[in-house]
């Protein structure tokens, strides 16, 4: 009992702040998608129903940001998830250096998003760039990924890729849990590695891998805003440069609330993104539940 209340006094300050700060707004956002609201007319509440999510129908710049963000998605995660666990199956064993590589693995993660997009501008740039400087210096053409439609969603794609420092520490959590007993076992019996990853080592970490697919997951979904607004934003102010190929669903909304102030048009498209977001989650429950028991026989 004396547990259960220690327990409930550390989890309330979280409870709390995720009651006030997600679940209120993201209430208070499902209201405003039934209305036709405006902060230039702060007195004006008129419930006009579904009219918002029937005028995305209608929208072309909606589905190209959706198509944009599911495509980004469809390549992000698994990049991410296997880079992760790669990056934490390398990082587990103690060597010589282990701690700074471990920290250079994480520092990605806890620089700011702007300062973070601000430095693969620079790498990106096709003429002063690092990158550009190199393939120069080996007599190559200078790159020119952020004029190139496809080139711009593979440098937002690479840009995300890196960002797997937590991802990593939450699977060397994972990975020490593991006794060493079982891989002394596993040794005896004569286990390659490839049967200890799949047998053993999957099998033991598949809820924290499982768990850290869904959190990467709806990260994916959004944490495309801030490189797409820094790095491919035109010259003349058009956001999701060349052609909107960088164009995606966080970026819509942004661009229509908070610049032509249509906030229940926002509203609609972000619920569109918790379906997205709610959808895929469920999918990858279903495919990963299944390979999960598999893993055990």
């Amino acid at each position: 009992m004396r547990y259960q209340t220690q327990l409930k006094i550390m989890l309330a300050p979280f409870l709390i702040g995720l009651a006030l700060l997600v679940a209120l707004p993201a209430a208070a956002s499902l209201f405003v998608a039934f209305l036709n609201y405006s902060p230039l007319r702060p007195t004006t509440f008129t419930w006009v129903g579904l009219e918002q999510f029937a005028k995305l129908k209608e929208d072309p710049l909606f589905w190209t940001a959706l198509g944009n963000t599911l495509l980004y998605t469809a390549i992000s995660v698994p990049l991410r998830m296997v880079g992760a666990l790669g990056m934490a199956l390398f990082l587990e064993k103690r060597r010589k250096g282990i701690g700074f590589y471990r920290s250079a693995a994480y520092v990605p993660t806890i620089i700011p998003e702007v300062a973070y997009a601000l430095m693969w501008l620079w790498i990106f740039n096709p003429l002063f760039g690092p990158l550009s400087q190199i393939l120069k210096a080996f007599g190559l053409q200078e790159q020119t990924l952020l004029l190139d439609p496809v080139g711009a969603k593979a440098a937002i794609i690479t840009m995300g890729v890196w960002q797997i420092g937590e991802g990593i520490v939450i699977l060397l959590a994972a990975l020490r849990d593991i006794s060493p007993d079982l891989y002394d076992a596993a040794l005896v019996d004569g286990a390659n590695w490839w049967a200890r990853f799949r047998k053993l080592i999957m099998p033991l970490i598949a809820p924290t891998f499982l768990l850290l697919l869904f959190r990467t997951t709806i990260v994916t979904l959004q944490d495309n805003f801030t490189p797409a607004l820094i790095v491919t934003t035109t010259d003349s102010g058009n956001p999701g440069g060349p052609y909107y190929a960088t164009y995606f669903l966080p970026q819509k909304i942004y661009v229509d609330a908070f610049q032509d102030f249509q906030f229940s048009y926002g509203a609609a498209m972000i619920w569109v993104l918790y379906a997205i977001a709610t959808i895929t989650i469920f999918l990858q429950y279903i495919t990963t539940r299944k390979w999960s028991t598999a893993a055990y026989d």
